[in-house]
């Protein structure tokens, strides 16, 4: 598994993103389209959120932009998990 990705559209600040996970543990990743650019790229990347070992995460963007959701296991030894990501009212 490479990654889950959820294209979360624009967004202005301070609205909450709530993720859900199925699994052990995982990295999930809240991050604008210049970092999920360099993220896919393997490149350093800025993001809001880390390694979730329990759920819901809540995630708050920090400015007006296009937002993306990731979920890897990079680091860890899980073999699979899902999230579903909402963005709360």
């Amino acid at each position: 598994m490479k990654y889950i990705h959820y294209d979360l559209g624009n967004l202005t600040k301070g609205r909450i993103i709530e993720v859900f996970l199925q699994g052990e543990a995982a990295n999930i990743k809240l991050l604008d389209s210049p970092n999920f650019f360099e993220y896919e790229n393997s490149r350093p990347h800025d993001f809001i959120g880390g390694l979730a070992r329990k759920s819901p995460v809540k995630l708050k963007t920090t400015h007006y932009c296009h937002w993306h959701i990731v979920a890897d296991l990079k680091g860890l030894k899980g073999k699979s998990i899902k999230i579903t990501a909402n963005i709360l009212p």
